[in-house]
């Protein structure tokens, strides 16, 4: 019998043993740099045809690893592959699927620093950031093997006299799972895992800006004796591979983490039946978000400010539960905003490798200009408090950058920026905060500090969005205590993390057979 799930703690950095293992495991990921790695499709290596390189966002000129670049024709072969692995997986015994996920989150955890460290070089995380990233997928892999031992079990159903009632969860297909770059290991992982548990076959796509944290897990999986065809990997370009393997008759399912654009355009995609296609195709889309933190003329205002700093400049501000919003009652904007700019004074930014630096360089050049793009017409809507610029060095390093006194309806009030830019925006009462909260196309996360009980029971009923919290910032959800997903432009609401996830991935079948 397993001890009840409990969620992975995060490592403890004031310890010298661990800070000494973990520069140990960078120094073996830059040892394994440059690496050459093939495509796997059906347990067959791939490694013909035109390549691209993943590279370290901090330090440009370093090859982290090097990836064949499907096209069309490889999709085909990897989702006809995934095709014939799924009739064979399909009739695995869910409790035996269970334990390759276990054995897998085993292995994750005893090689825990290995993939924190392969994070912090491919994707530029912190050390506490990528460590969290970490965890969190160990927790996602234990959470969704145990989930999928609970829904074998024997469902509970209204007794019908003279029968035998039941109902069973089986596998859909084929999937496929699109994985973002921003949460390489836990979200790819949960994504991955989840589908495979639940007795699908899958095609994972990964980022092409973090193919390498991707294959390493893949490796763990294989290594537990997965059979070949239930898992392939096949890095590669989403605008032509990945429409493929979407539009496939025999694809069943997609599973993706990434903006609205491209969520969007999966999702039509999808929805055009092909010729010899016999279902409805599934997507399960996780997407963009604008995150607000509000506070109120109650709030503790030191914790207020610690959270929304923590929640806009945190991995750089890629997350897509990022605090892109501070909406201040006019009553503390003030002072909320003297205690932010405090705070974000205090941000270190540099290469992640040293441990010492809070931020690193965002993702790649495109988003550098993006971001930066952003800034210019923040410039124009508001008032730039601090930070704005490019740093003078190797890398993508944008200071953290702050505008006051943001009109709800700018364009840097309303539209994903995915950086270290946070819209301070005041709001006259706490009626109005509430409706600056809920006014964008998006509803993922978001944060109220208050000590007013009344607003509180309110906000639990008219702030729109998947997952709120109150004083607390609106970054870090726990695996099984804060189910993950958004409303309107922000995806699905799958609920990554909670007890519903594996019912996205499955259908019911009900039996009736009379005694």
């Amino acid at each position: 019998m397993l001890p009840a799930f409990r969620n992975e703690p995060f490592t403890d950095f004031t310890d010298p043993r661990q800070v000494e293992a973990f520069e140990a495991a960078l120094a073996q990921v830059e040892e394994e740099c440059g690496t050459f790695y093939p495509s796997v499709i059906g347990g067959e290596e791939i490694a013909e045809g035109e390549r691209f390189t993943s590279t370290n966002p901090a330090q440009p000129d370093q090859v982290v690893g090097e990836y064949i670049k499907a096209d069309a024709a490889l999709a085909e072969r990897a989702v006809e592959a995934a095709a014939e692995g799924f009739e064979r997986w399909k009739r695995v015994d869910p409790f035996e699927r269970a334990r390759y996920l276990l054995t897998t989150a085993a292995e994750l955890r005893r090689r825990r620093h290995y993939f924190s460290a392969l994070m912090v070089l491919e994707t530029g995380k912190s050390w506490v950031e990528a460590d969290g990233d970490t965890a969190e997928g160990i927790d996602l892999i234990e959470f969704y093997g145990r989930e999928m031992m609970r829904l074998a079990l024997p469902q509970p159903l209204t007794p019908v006299p003279g029968e035998e009632v039941d109902l069973i969860y089986i596998p859909l297909g084929v999937g496929i799972v699109i994985s973002p770059w921003n949460f390489p290991c836990a979200i790819m992982g949960g994504m991955t895992s989840a589908a495979i548990v639940a007795g699908n076959a899958v095609v994972l796509k990964p980022a092409s800006t973090a193919p390498t944290v991707a294959r390493k897990f893949c490796e763990v999986l294989w290594e537990q004796g997965l059979p070949d065809g239930v898992l392939n990997f096949l890095p590669g370009p989403g605008d032509t591979m990945g429409d493929a393997l979407t539009a496939h008759p025999k694809t069943r399912f997609i599973t993706f983490t990434g903006s609205k654009e491209v969520g969007l355009h999966i999702h039509e995609l999808a929805a055009k039946t092909q010729p010899g296609q016999i279902w409805i195709k599934r997507t399960i889309l996780e997407m963009g978000g604008k995150d607000f933190v509000l506070v109120d003329e109650t709030a503790d205002l030191d914790a207020a400010a610690t959270g929304i700093v923590t929640s806009a400049f945190g991995y750089q501000g890629q997350k897509c539960s990022a605090g892109a919003r501070a909406i201040l009652v006019e009553d503390v904007y003030d002072r909320v905003v003297e205690k932010l700019l405090e705070g974000a004074g205090k941000i270190s930014v540099g290469p992640p490798k040293d441990r010492s630096n809070y931020m690193g360089p965002v993702i790649d050049a495109a988003a550098e200009k993006k971001i930066l793009d952003y800034i210019t017409i923040g410039k124009s809507e508001a008032e730039l408090l601090c930070g704005g610029s490019k740093l003078d060095r190797p890398g993508q390093f944008i200071e953290p950058t702050i505008f006051g006194r943001v009109d709800a309806n700018a364009r840097i009030a309303q539209e994903e920026i995915f950086g270290p830019v946070l819209a301070c925006i005041p709001a006259k009462d706490f009626d109005h905060a509430v409706k600056i909260a809920n006014g964008t196309e998006y509803g993922l996360t978001g944060s109220m500090y208050s000590r007013h009980r009344g607003r509180k029971e309110m906000a639990r009923r008219e702030l729109h969005v998947g997952n709120l919290y109150f004083n607390r910032k609106c970054t870090g959800a726990f695996v099984g205590g804060h189910p993950f997903g958004g409303f309107n432009m922000s995806g699905t609401d799958s609920k990554a993390g909670g007890r519903d996830y594996l019912l996205l991935l499955t259908q019911a079948k009900s039996i009736g057979d009379v005694l």
